[in-house]
């Protein structure tokens, strides 16, 4: 640990001497421009990534447009459209990237800060998590660590965590492509419901098969949303092909058109109890388990995970109360 410490704080004094290098002959600082032109990938244009640099769009200009002289080498192919990678501007930010990081952990570990982290979390997760189980997590660790911000993207798909710039995903069941880190959190379980006014007209099926004469309401990110799967009370799998007059990708809008008696939902029991709870919805094959799905936490890097998120992780695994389960590498979907 002493070498790892002293190996970082020795990246650091690196840097910042030829940040001062760089400065001296161009009057732009290196280690701002590497950040300006990674955040300028991430984001897809100079003005996104001025507004979250809390810059000017002309400053991140010049500060890339300096990298560039110095490395007399163009990075970004520039049109009215759109911005895209060169080939060595592919390699450069994919090496900036580590850069960052590393110099990030080195600064917290050489001023004795790693148990104080700063600076942002950009985060995705689902909708179904989002205010329910993710929104108290964050507070809490804000709360407790009041030099971490956060900037939270909430999308049920499955987005590109290296193209776009995020630190840290959540997600249920799927984890993504191969290559990423994932850590679990816990499990879900998919409940089968339905309003009482849809049963009261449509005859309550008994068993797994006469679900296809029922309309379903089915979940487009599923891996296969038309198709529902129940575990029986024998422990065998039922695997029902379903159609209905609705597939969405929001969880939310599902239940609301199974409360108003569209048809049959299968949901997350955390998200369905509510409605359970109310009334307004009842169980539908009470003696057939739905699947349970695993929830993870998903990253690009272990080896340059840094310590906000590193510290952020383990306190989504406390919170989640997963059994201490370890980080793995994440197979495609």
């Amino acid at each position: 640990m002493q070498l790892y410490s002293v190996r970082r704080l020795q990246l650091s004094r690196c840097a910042e001497t030829h940040c001062s290098a760089f400065r001296h002959n161009s009057g732009v600082d290196r280690i701002a421009a590497i950040q300006a032109f990674v955040r300028v990938v991430e984001a897809g244009s100079f003005a996104r990534a001025a507004q979250r640099l809390r810059s000017s769009t002309s400053s991140i200009s010049r500060q890339i447009a300096a990298l560039e002289q110095h490395l007399s080498a163009r990075l970004l192919n520039r049109t009215t459209r759109k911005l895209s990678l060169t080939e060595g501007g592919q390699a450069f930010y994919e090496r900036s990237v580590q850069l960052l990081a590393e110099l990030e952990e080195a600064e917290q570990l050489a001023s004795a800060t790693a148990a104080s982290p700063r600076g942002t979390i950009r985060l995705t997760c689902p909708r179904n998590l989002a205010a329910q189980q993710v929104a108290p997590v964050i507070a809490r660790f804000a709360t407790r660590h009041p030099s971490v911000r956060f900037d939270v993207t909430v999308s049920d798909g499955l987005v590109d965590l290296v193209e776009e710039g995020f630190d840290l995903a959540i997600r249920i069941g799927r984890v993504g492509a191969e290559g990423l880190v994932a850590r679990r959190l816990g499990r879900v379980r998919l409940v089968l419901a339905a309003a009482p006014s849809y049963l009261r007209s449509n005859r309550a099926p008994r068993v797994p098969t006469d679900l296809t004469a029922h309309r379903a309401l089915t979940y487009a990110y599923s891996t296969a949303p038309h198709l529902w799967r129940l575990i029986g009370p024998d422990g065998d799998a039922h695997e029902v092909r379903v159609a209905g007059q609705l597939i969405a990708n929001s969880g939310e809008l599902l239940i609301a058109s199974a409360v108003a008696g569209l048809g049959l939902v299968l949901q997350p029991e955390f998200m369905l109890e509510p409605e359970l709870t109310a009334g307004n919805l009842v169980r539908v094959l009470p003696d057939y388990e739905g699947p349970w799905l695993d929830t993870w936490a998903v990253y690009p890097s272990r080896r340059h995970l840094s310590a906000k998120v590193r510290l952020f992780v383990d306190h989504l695994v406390e919170s989640f109360g997963a059994e201490g389960a370890p980080s793995t590498t994440a197979s495609r979907a």
